[in-house]
């Protein structure tokens, strides 16, 4: 087979601020040490990439959702720093765990039984404090099943850690009842927003995810954290338009004025949505491009009326700093990461 030509998209991963996020919130998490959520391909940013930055920076505890994930986390650490928080909710998620040394988070009754009867050991155990998603009910942890668990670390998730909410107390408080009822060798509670609620809400480990990879769910840490992906596409054409006319599906863009225009190697299928529509803009250098019309599955329309020196086959970027592009894009934070389309992390091959 011959070389591919190249791709005319990139995903960039700057792993030096990657690491430094990671030592910045594990430095605020005080005496707790700070893991890291790598779920979902490490929110878009790729497990290849940015597990061994993790390691390599200091982390030793590792949280995926499905056990899906575990195999290309466990290339680069042991399966034993590896939590996998979706439990097991079948014989065939319990046989595996024991088999490659994973850990469980178990989330239920029904889940403590399955996992003991698989022959049981180190697990994680998930109490549910408010939030009403995974995870047992105080009610329920003196199951003889629950009881009978050798609990690493007992759990918890904060429902409105990114908000001055009266709810992060009332759960901090459960979560404290909850401790004096298993037996546990360390507890967890705090999300990357939690990090910021204090001391208080540290126990001995955190649980960071979105703040890793650049986002910042709560005003105190925007000094420590730096964006760290960044979107780069390639001008597939140029062309000149004449006021009056129209762009893109649907016409929503009309030029009042004679304006040069170029089209960008981007689209809705690589995670750039339509609700940037209006409102994106991408940058050559240190000029501003604005997006016109819809963004469509492959393409977007940009205004070079900035950069008339801009041809076809230059590279123009999306800017990635999450909390400008929520704001431009109607996106979560977390959405504007984990949406990344495959042809973006392909293209850095």
């Amino acid at each position: 087979m011959p070389d591919k030509p190249s791709s005319t998209l990139r995903l960039t991963v700057d792993t030096d601020a990657l690491a430094a996020n990671w030592r910045a919130l594990d430095a605020m998490s005080g005496a707790a040490k700070a893991g890291a959520a790598v779920k979902a391909d490490c929110y878009g940013l790729g497990v290849d990439t940015c597990v061994p930055v993790l390691r390599d920076a200091g982390c030793q505890h590792f949280f995926v959702a499905h056990w899906s994930e575990v195999e290309a986390v466990a290339h680069h650490i042991p399966a034993s720093q590896i939590a996998v928080l979706h439990g097991v909710l079948t014989s065939e998620d319990a046989d595996y765990a024991q088999q490659i040394g994973a850990v469980p988070v178990i989330n239920s009754v029904e889940q403590a039984e399955r996992w003991q009867a698989s022959g049981g050991g180190r697990c994680h155990l998930m109490v549910d404090s408010g939030i009403n998603r995974l995870g047992l009910s105080p009610s329920e942890l003196g199951d003889a099943n629950v009881q009978a668990l050798e609990v690493d670390v007992l759990m918890s998730h904060l429902a409105c850690a990114d908000e001055d909410s009266p709810m992060n107390a009332r759960q901090l408080e459960v979560f404290k009842q909850t401790r004096q009822q298993v037996a546990h060798r360390s507890a967890s509670l705090a999300n990357s927003a939690g990090i910021a609620l204090g001391s208080d809400y540290h126990f001995n480990l955190t649980r960071p995810g979105l703040a890793l990879y650049g986002g910042v769910p709560r005003t105190e840490l925007s000094g420590a954290i730096t964006p760290v992906a960044g979107v780069e596409a390639a001008i597939l054409q140029t062309r000149t338009i004449c006021a009056g006319e129209t762009v893109g599906y649907n016409a929503r863009f009309t030029a009042d004025r004679d304006m040069r225009i170029g089209v960008v190697s981007l689209g809705y299928a690589d995670g750039i949505l339509r609700s940037w529509r209006g409102q994106g803009a991408f940058t050559f250098g240190d000029k501003h491009l604005p997006m016109l019309g819809t963004v469509s599955m492959d393409m977007i329309v940009a205004d070079l009326t900035e950069a008339p020196e801009v041809r076809e086959g230059n590279w123009v970027t999306l800017p990635y700093n999450l909390q400008n592009a929520a704001q431009q894009s109607g996106l979560s934070q977390y959405e504007l990461l984990t949406v990344l389309g495959t042809r973006l992390r392909s293209g850095n091959a």
